[in-house]
């Protein structure tokens, strides 16, 4: 059985928790797009950790862990990262990478960081990950697969093409130093000999598990809203968030995708640019983001203040509609006991006219939000492990929200830790 897990909004749902938690019962994780940029933060007996580019199954000695050709994958990263789970006592996990994934390269991180920086105020709020020119070569077809670093001859000839290529914007647009073809070359070998022990027919392999009855999870990266066709574009991420993409990132068909498991926050949360419209700004903004997640809401890679705001519902159906969602995940309602009252967004008012579609990017920027307010349970409620167990109010809250996103709730996570969760 296949299931995806996705996040409904910007990101920074608590994703890595769940695919941590129902990691237990699967046997393949499989991240399916995406690289380092964006990271899930994961608790359990080893300590605290930020996975970027592994899946979040990586803990469990029983699971494989799989890097889809979806993936913009950075080589030395994904070594070091392995490195990181070992030494600090993780068994050594067992990993395997598409032969079919694409490689994200040094000059990547250099073109992001001189857009970024020639964009000034225009930019996109990238994390400089290299994220968007690798996306670009590779649908522009002089990215480097995987399979082709076992070529010598493939590879020699590209690596000078290349090079042609990004000297001229090196040279006349960002007046960087050019890129010499021999080193190149030598960093593809260097690559080639990190991953030649993971490489491996990711599809054939899935498709075989598929047949053995295998139980499969699916990890995106990143929201519903961060999708380059269905998000907030321009301020988007450079491949698709959504459960449908796994198919295409993992290599399966998809009609395997059986479960499609959204994250929600009880509250938003936002990294980078964007329109956001029930963000909150001052003193309100601070207590939240300093409660919130664990250790507070800053982002998992940058350690940038992620952007706050009340639980947006107009977002998050759209979210879990666009996903196919078939089960919501309400994740870090813990944190909000110190509140009187919970604002909850449920209509977008622009040019004077109350809407409950999520509009395209240009109206969004215009959306003024409407809000209900429900009052607030005043109370810690970790460490409750059963639904009933609840306060009244904080169950009225779920109750509205699920209501609202017409998605079943069907587990709520009170707390950071691995078992803080409560089944409906």
């Amino acid at each position: 059985m296949v299931r995806a897990i996705v996040g409904a909004n910007w990101g920074d749902e608590g994703k890595g928790k769940i695919t941590d938690m129902l990691a237990k019962e699967s046997d393949i994780i499989i991240r399916f797009q995406g690289g380092s940029n964006a990271g899930h933060t994961i608790i359990n007996e080893y300590g605290k950790f930020a996975l970027h580019l592994l899946p979040s199954g990586v803990f469990y000695s029983h699971t494989t862990s799989i890097i889809g050709n979806g993936v913009a994958l950075n080589i030395p990263y994904l070594m070091d990262e392995i490195q990181s789970l070992i030494d600090r006592g993780v068994p050594r996990p067992r990993i395997l990478v598409s032969d079919r994934a694409q490689i994200l390269m040094p000059y990547h991180v250099l073109f992001d960081t001189c857009e970024e920086a020639r964009l000034a105020g225009k930019s996109f709020g990238s994390t400089k990950s290299g994220i968007a020119p690798f996306y670009s070569d590779k649908y522009a077809k002089i990215g480097f697969q995987v399979s082709e670093l076992f070529d010598e001859e493939t590879l020699k000839e590209k690596a000078e093409r290349v090079c042609e290529l990004k000297n001229v914007m090196l040279e006349h647009l960002y007046h960087q130093p050019k890129l010499d073809p021999a080193e190149l070359l030598d960093t593809l070998h260097g690559y080639r000999d990190m991953i030649a022990p993971y490489v491996c027919d990711v599809s054939a392999y899935l498709a075989e598990a598929i047949k053995e009855g295998k139980n499969i999870l699916l990890e995106g990266q990143l929201g519903s809203l961060k999708d380059p066709d269905h998000g907030i574009y321009p301020m988007v991420t450079s491949s698709s968030t959504l459960a449908a993409f796994g198919a295409i990132g993992a290599g399966i068909p998809p009609y395997e995708i059986k479960n499609i498991t959204a994250v929600v926050k009880a509250y938003s949360s936002a990294v980078g640019a964007g329109a956001f419209v029930s963000e909150i700004f001052g003193a309100e903004a601070d207590e939240l983001r300093r409660r919130g997640g664990d250790g507070g809401e800053f982002g998992a890679t940058t350690g940038r203040p992620r952007r706050m705001g009340w639980f947006d519902a107009v977002a998050t159906r759209y979210g879990c509609r666009i996903q196919g969602a078939t089960e919501a995940v309400l994740t870090v309602l813990d944190v909000l006991g110190y509140l009187d009252e919970l604002p909850v967004c449920v209509g977008y008012e622009i040019d004077g006219v109350v809407t409950k579609d999520f509009p395209t990017t240009v109206k969004l920027e215009k959306a003024k939000p409407v809000y209900v307010k429900l009052p607030g349970w005043k109370c810690e409620i970790r460490g409750i492990q059963k639904y009933e167990d609840l306060p009244e109010n904080c169950r009225n809250y779920i109750e509205f929200i699920e209501k609202e996103i017409g998605t079943p709730i069907k587990m709520v996570s009170n707390g950071p830790g691995r078992d803080e969760i409560i089944y409906r």
